[in-house]
């Protein structure tokens, strides 16, 4: 029945939906059924959690997807798993009981193999809930990752290999290999154009390798694959080769395949080849025929049903890019004025210990957070105290550490990842995007709350690779909160807050105030929170209004000495969401701003600032709003030029004086 309606849905498309332009993206599914399906019916296990790509529909037939949300989904309209917000060809359902199983299929992705890495994540959150937290549910649950053989090339596939093999997680890869990445032939996807033979040798990896067609090989491949992953918990991959029985989307004709490349693949239909497994040894001709006719009927009322649904409401449009902030049971804690000054980065350790201490859900990783206790000692005696499987390293593939941190929120733990250095972050850009993106994609109904570390900017030198600040970058990516301390004390209570945060957050250690003078404070408490949205009134003036954060605060008091009493200085503390009202409010009292910031000058975050004061306040301006930053080049290696790219506190004093009397 999966296959008839799989098989029906995608006749419809290609026949009348797709010319008719009532969908606008078609991905068929034709020739890919039998396998998906068969694998939908193997998904047994209390935890299972499934992810794939936009050639999936028949395996979310087989997890109880109706045919009527699919069509929905394709027709971008309402009660759709996405109402209407991504493409239909891309899926997700949450955890529900189905016929006794619990399967959760991840939120899929436009990208190419970019579900493997969050499948990882969720095999290796399998392991957590079952050794960790000694949930016995968790035991025999399988993570599945589907993909195509094009994906086997991109980062996030190997990423995942490597993380799977080397920690032993209970994951299977399934690859259905149609000999096309749309165009361009397998074999320039990967090595003689089979990966199930280069992985043959692949060590802690056992490889099936199957004809996708046949009932009997698929399900040979399949059981005898989840078998293995659910028994002794180790890794494994099935190949199975089949068709691709229509372009690679509704434009493509595949003009590229040669005549005798598509006769064979018609040959090798997997639903003639079904129907000859079947009938008569299962089924008899006339009960074959009532399941096309009844699959047929079902997908016309699925049609009709999803035609009767109303378009998405533009009301709506802004609803789940966040979940609202938890409204704190009490004030903020006032913090601690006295004691020892701690320095950013052992405020943020200890804020790290209590954390881990207090919730057996949070875990920290990255490249040496382990023994070593990070590049920057942020984690330093957090493993031998927590253990291995709460604090632990990972291999060098910052997609992997990502993607993994996205599948272990889905799951419901609260992973802190940390990247050595903000540059370091461009490999995981992808994930990054698509994390920010789940709730909004998914109508609310997944989220993935990770915290990410990244330390960045200038130290006692710079260079282009460890001392890029680009904390716009990530105010630009949807859905992720920045914050960004400028010292101990805040760091302690930002680091607490996205810790709580139902939302993702990307957290910018400066790694010039990780240890300066300037930025120790003393511990402000294990209870110690601050509000996100709500910059610090560092410094009260009544000519000029200076917007700063993280390590421009220093240079920026240093300049406002000059100006006793004229300077009112603001602290944002979180880039996003950004205290739009304190600004404001700050402007309309002083009558001038000067926003300074260590990120280039051309679509800094100051530009964000300047324009929203120049539209909503402009008519409180006295003088033109000023920005200082670095100019648009990279941060130099010499000391001497670094300091010339970097805003001074002469500039800014000269900056000020500029202001007041204009």
């Amino acid at each position: 029945r999966h296959a008839l309606v799989s098989r029906a849905l995608d006749t419809i498309e290609e026949t009348r939906l797709y010319p008719a332009k009532k969908i606008l993206y078609q991905f068929s599914a034709r020739g890919h059924e039998l396998g998906q399906i068969l694998l939908g019916a193997m998904l047994v296990g209390p935890h299972d959690a499934v992810s794939g790509y936009y050639r999936s529909r028949p395996l979310l037939l087989a997890l109880g997807l109706s045919p009527a949300d699919a069509r929905a989904g394709g027709m971008a309209k309402s009660g759709s798993v996405s109402e209407g917000r991504d493409i239909g060809a891309v899926y997700n359902l949450p955890r529900q009981p189905l016929a006794g199983r619990g399967v959760t299929v991840l939120p899929m992705a436009g990208g190419v193999g970019t579900q493997y890495t969050i499948s990882a994540g969720w095999a290796r959150t399998i392991r957590y809930y079952r050794d960790q937290l000694g949930d016995p549910g968790y035991r025999g649950s399988v993570a599945v990752a589907l993909g195509g053989e094009a994906s086997v090339a991109t980062n996030g596939f190997w990423s995942a290999l490597t993380l799977a093999t080397t920690l032993y997680l209970p994951m299977l890869f399934v690859i259905e290999d149609n000999g096309y990445g749309i165009s361009v032939p397998a074999s320039l996807q990967t090595p003689g154009g089979n990966i199930a033979n280069n992985l043959a040798s692949f060590r802690n990896l056992r490889v099936w390798d199957g004809d996708g067609t046949s009932p009997a090989d698929t399900i040979r491949c399949l059981a005898a694959a989840l078998a293995a992953v659910r028994g002794d918990r180790s890794p494994a991959l099935v190949r199975l080769s089949v068709p691709r029985l229509c372009g690679h989307s509704g434009q493509d004709s595949q003009a590229y395949k040669p005549a005798d490349f598509l006769a064979a693949e018609r040959a090798r239909d997997p639903l003639p080849k079904l129907r000859a497994f079947l009938v008569p040894s299962v089924l008899s001709e006339s009960e074959w025929s009532e399941l096309e006719a009844a699959a047929a009927a079902e997908v016309e009322a699925a049609l009709a049903d999803a035609e009767a649904r109303p378009e998405p409401s533009p009301a709506t449009l802004r609803h789940h890019a966040f979940a609202p902030q938890p409204v704190p049971a009490a004030p903020a804690a006032v913090p601690a004025t006295a004691g020892v000054r701690l320095n950013m980065v052992a405020a943020i350790r200890q804020t790290l210990e209590v954390e881990l201490a207090r919730n057996p859900k949070v875990m920290i990783f990255g490249e040496d957070v382990g023994p070593k206790g990070g590049v920057h000692t942020a984690t330093e005696g957090l493993q031998s105290h927590f253990g291995v499987r709460r604090v632990f390293d990972t291999s060098l593939s910052e997609e992997g550490i990502v993607g993994s941190a996205v599948g272990l929120a889905l799951a419901g733990l609260r992973p802190v990842a940390e990247i050595q250095f903000r540059k370091y972050a461009d490999p995981a850009t992808e994930q990054l995007n698509d994390c920010g993106t789940i709730r909004w994609r998914t109508a609310g109904r997944f989220s993935a709350p990770v915290v990410v570390r990244i330390p960045g900017g200038f130290f006692k030198c710079g260079d282009p690779w460890h001392s890029l600040s680009s904390e716009v970058t990530f105010a630009h990516a949807i859905g992720w909160q920045v914050l960004f301390p400028s010292n101990a004390a805040d760091a302690v209570g930002l680091l607490r807050a996205a810790l709580r945060s139902p939302n993702p957050s990307i957290f910018f250690e400066h790694r010039n105030l990780l240890d300066s003078a300037f930025a120790r404070r003393p511990y402000p408490g294990d209870d110690y929170l601050l509000p996100l949205g709500q910059a610090a009134l560092v410094q009260p003036g009544d000519a000029v209004t200076l917007v700063t954060w993280g390590a421009m605060l220093e240079r920026a008091l240093a300049a406002a000495a000059d100006f006793p009493g004229q300077v009112e200085i603001l602290d944002l503390r979180t880039l996003v969401p950004w205290d739009r009202d304190a600004v404001l409010a700050s402007v309309r009292k002083t009558a001038r701003l000067l926003i300074v910031h260590e990120d280039t000058l051309t679509a800094g975050f100051g530009a964000e600032i300047a324009a929203t004061v120049a539209q909503e306040a402009f008519l409180s301006l006295d003088a033109p709003i000023e920005r200082l930053a670095v100019p648009d080049v990279p941060l130099p290696y010499n000391v001497g030029l670094m300091e010339a790219l970097l805003p001074s506190v002469e500039q800014i004093k000269q900056a000020i004086q500029r202001l007041l009397t204009f």
